[in-house]
């Protein structure tokens, strides 16, 4: 009986894991992978949300800097990689139906413009994790400011 494990832990156990704040190394390179994340979206077509996500909900109690940063190229992602992907699939989707008639073939300059979109999305978000990388306070357009109002509540 005195090899018995105990089914309730006794007095001294230890209480839940505190988690250790990042050094500032480590938050300009979590920061850095949140935008970077954006690269996945080459191979994968949509898993760059995905892993900036995971970096916010495993940093957020431990750097605001980095649940900053990987929020903000979360929504980014998802604005424009996902978003911009669906916009130029109606552009092309609409030119191509209506080039039955002359409106459509009118539309397909417009069409190549919005393609160019999921491509400065992904420049935007290189860039992003570069000035992260060399510990700047980098935010998107309209999107920074949001993810910081969100967080502050």
């Amino acid at each position: 009986m005195a090899n018995q494990i105990p089914s309730e832990p006794g007095p001294y156990s230890p209480g839940p894991a505190v988690s250790l704040p990042l050094s500032p190394s480590d938050e300009r390179t979590w920061a850095m992978l949140a935008h970077l994340s954006v690269l996945a979206n080459l191979i994968t077509g949509f898993l760059g949300p995905v892993a900036a996500l995971i970096i916010y909900l495993v940093y957020k109690d431990r750097s605001r800097y980095v649940a900053y940063q990987s929020l903000q190229a979360f929504v980014f992602q998802l604005v424009g990689w996902v978003g911009g992907g669906v916009l130029v699939a109606v552009a092309w989707v609409l030119s191509g139906v209506l080039s039955a008639i002359l409106i459509g073939l009118l539309c397909m300059p417009f069409a190549c413009l919005l393609s160019a979109l999921p491509l400065a999305a992904l420049v935007y978000g290189v860039v992003g994790g570069v000035q992260c990388s060399q510990g700047q306070d980098f935010r998107y357009w309209l999107i920074g400011e949001w993810v910081r109002g969100t967080l502050r509540d």
